[in-house]
C-alpha cells in the first residue's frame, strides 16, 4: 500500500463523564465531524463494573486501574452524569484521523486546538479528566466496538456474525 492509499477503519469513541458533566457533547460532536466520517452506531450507556474493566483490561495490572474504572463509571461524576454516549464511526483512517483531533491523553499535552487540549484538565488529585476515548489501533477498535456494542446497534455490517438461539436469558421488555 503506498502513502496515498486509505483503509476504512471503525472506532470507538466515547464520551466520558466529566465531558458530559461539562455539557461538551455538542461541542465534541461538532469537532469529530471535521474528520467527516460516518457514524454507524451510537447509545448512551451507564457502565458496569465488568464492562469498566473488560475495556480497560491492558491496564489491570496499573496503580490507577481501580481509580480509571471508577471514573468510567462515572462514580467521580455522580447522577446524572454516571454514563457515556459511545459512538462507532467509520471511514478511511478512521482512527488516526479521530485520534488527531482527540489529542494526547494528558491533557496537559495535548494540543489547544484538540478535544483534550480545549476541554480536559488534571484535577488537584491527579485524575486526567479528558473527556474523550478513542480506539488505539485496529484490533484495539474491534475489541472495543464488540465490547461496547451488538450487530443489530451497528447500521453497518463490520465483522462477521453468527446466529444462535438463546435461551432462558432474562430480558427486560417494553410493556
Amino acid at each position: 500500500m503506498d502513502a496515498t492509499s486509505k483503509t476504512k477503519q471503525q472506532v470507538l469513541v466515547l464520551i466520558k463523564p466529566d465531558g458530559i458533566k461539562k455539557s461538551l457533547t455538542g461541542n465534541i460532536l461538532t469537532k469529530l465531524s471535521e474528520s467527516k466520517l460516518v457514524i454507524v452506531g451510537a447509545k448512551v450507556v451507564r457502565v458496569s463494573h465488568e464492562l469498566a474493566s473488560a475495556h480497560y483490561q491492558h491496564l489491570k495490572d496499573k496503580p490507577f486501574f481501580r481509580e480509571l474504572i471508577n471514573f468510567i463509571m462515572g462514580d467521580l461524576h455522580g447522577y446524572p452524569y454516571n454514563r457515556v454516549i459511545a459512538f462507532v464511526y467509520e471511514g478511511d483512517d478512521a482512527i488516526s484521523k479521530l485520534r488527531k483531533l482527540a489529542g494526547a491523553t494528558n491533557p496537559e499535552e495535548a494540543d489547544a486546538v484538540t478535544i483534550r487540549g480545549a476541554y480536559g484538565r488534571i484535577t488537584t488529585k491527579g485524575v486526567f479528566e479528558n473527556v474523550i476515548h478513542c480506539s488505539s489501533d485496529p484490533l484495539e477498535a474491534e475489541r472495543e466496538i464488540k465490547l461496547w456494542f451488538k450487530p443489530e446497534e451497528i447500521v453497518e455490517v463490520m465483522y462477521p456474525t453468527k446466529e444462535v438461539v438463546v435461551e432462558k436469558v432474562k430480558e427486560t421488555v417494553w410493556l
